[in-house]
């Protein structure tokens, strides 16, 4: 049975250093379970309670599930593997010991911390990706990473393309499961990621559906996506300026998605993400009607 969660950063709780002040925990939590999800992600390291006995309290008061944590580790670079390393297996302890064993580590780029990258965000062109040694660097470390989870923890670790990263676009999402384990890492598939990096979602969801693991669902308003390569804005900017709106009113076939996630027997969960800044919108309307537009899905 496919189960709908959410996350933090719908609520403007980003693993980003950016100014304005987001909810705290335990109000977003309570936002989440009144508008109708029965599970959230961990979001970035700190933002929920870092004890296990903790953070295993505060979730399941809420008759919550925890199905997955996001770590952000600079790939490219081979000197930060060790302590991408470090960070992930501080996480997959952290769930393990609340009790959330079956949680994915998702592993995804140190986004926006690259100037090209988050300055051309759903414009990347040639020129501005990696090296065939670069992707190199970057498959083995997402490999090691993913290996040392499995074999300390038992968690199994899943990529999280992202706009503002080296891997963005649907090639380049190609590239990175070609130079990739199969039996280690799998795919994070968030829908408005890839198609504001110019992918379609459909048929990323076809072409790897066997690492297809867990599932992001977010939309993509081309109009603003449209307007930020008019206006060269940074990632930032467009995110502020609304290119991920809310369920259905952009341009992602859910309708098509979900039938493909319900034949192709998915039993994961589903996380609805509507990435906004801190501070930024209507949170809880928003996270209303993304449960409700869902359910119209069947889901």
């Amino acid at each position: 049975m496919i189960k709908i969660a959410n996350a933090p950063c719908s609520w403007g709780a980003l693993e980003f250093d950016l100014e304005g002040q987001s909810k705290g925990y335990a109000e977003v939590l309570t936002e989440m379970q009144t508008s109708g999800y029965v599970g959230t992600e961990l979001g970035d390291w700190g933002f929920m309670p870092t004890d296990p006995q903790e953070l295993q309290r505060v979730i399941s008061e809420k008759g919550f599930w925890i199905p997955g944590a996001f770590v952000p580790v600079a790939l490219a670079k081979e000197e930060a593997h060790s302590d991408g390393v470090e960070k992930a297996l501080q996480v997959a302890k952290l769930l393990v010991e609340a009790g959330f064993e079956n949680a994915f580590i998702v592993l995804a780029d140190e986004n926006g911390s690259i100037p090209e990258r988050t300055q051309n965000a759903g414009r990347i062109v040639q020129g501005m990706g990696l090296s065939h040694e670069e992707w190199a660097v970057f498959a083995n470390g997402a490999n090691r990473i993913a290996k040392e989870v499995k074999e300390k923890y038992g968690l199994r670790t899943v990529f999280h393309h992202h706009c503002a990263g080296y891997v963005e676009t649907e090639d380049e999402i190609d590239t990175l499961m070609k130079m990739t384990n199969p039996n280690l890492l799998g795919l994070c598939l968030d829908m408005g990621h890839c198609m504001f990096g110019g992918g379609d979602p459909v048929r990323v969801l076809k072409n790897h559906h066997s690492r297809i693991w867990h599932v992001h669902f977010k939309d993509y308003d081309p109009k603003v996506g449209a307007k930020s390569k008019l206006e060269k804005w940074d990632y930032f900017e467009s995110v502020k300026q609304g290119v991920f709106c809310k369920l259905g009113e952009g341009a992602v076939d859910f309708t098509t998605i979900s039938g493909m996630l319900k034949n192709s027997g998915y039993i994961g969960w589903i996380v609805v993400e509507q990435d906004v800044l801190p501070g930024m919108g209507s949170p809880l309307l928003c996270a209303e009607h993304n449960r409700k537009y869902l359910e119209k899905l069947g889901l």
